[in-house]
């Protein structure tokens, strides 16, 4: 930050390469906006992996129209496996009193190559914490399913049936 002095011999503060003008930097919305923001809807979750799917200026004509966070999920939308995964966690949840981690649905589903499913597991338990049928926990603590990283485990959530 450089100290400059004006006209009339105030100090104020300018930050060093910066200038004022709009076309440098993109218009974003400042902090006082966030949280209207936040209530209008302009955050979804994506239909496939169930991570939060943050608003950006290149949707701001369909942003209603906005369903997944990335090509590569909107290339790969939950099929039928994705369905018994999500039966898979449901049946395990509802044999036990306790948590499961997501390896035991993919091992259920796909005994043989469940490793290449761990993915699919996870984007499944992600999609019935939206359904608060489940949560997602690490070291025993509820997390946000967009961010958890790491091992996690999957046990019953408020709506549980």
């Amino acid at each position: 930050m450089v100290l400059t002095q004006n006209a009339t011999s105030q100090p104020h503060t300018a930050v060093a390469g910066l200038r004022g003008r709009k076309g440098n930097r993109p218009e974003r919305p400042d902090e006082s906006l966030a949280v209207s923001i936040g209530s209008q809807g302009l955050e979804k979750i994506c239909a496939t992996c169930g991570r939060r799917i943050e608003w950006r200026r290149k949707w701001q004509r369909n942003w209603d129209e906005v369903r997944y966070c990335g090509e590569q999920c909107r290339r790969n939308r939950p099929g039928p496996v994705d369905e018994e995964l999500e039966q898979a966690i449901v049946d395990l949840l509802g044999a036990r009193s306790g948590t499961i981690c997501p390896s035991e649905a993919a091992r259920r589903v796909r005994p043989d190559d469940w490793r290449d499913w761990m993915e699919r597991a996870r984007q499944a338990a992600r999609r019935l914490v939206i359904a608060e049928r489940v949560e997602i926990r690490q070291k025993g603590r509820v997390v946000d399913p967009s961010t958890a990283k790491g091992p996690i485990r999957i046990a019953r959530g408020r709506r549980w049936t």
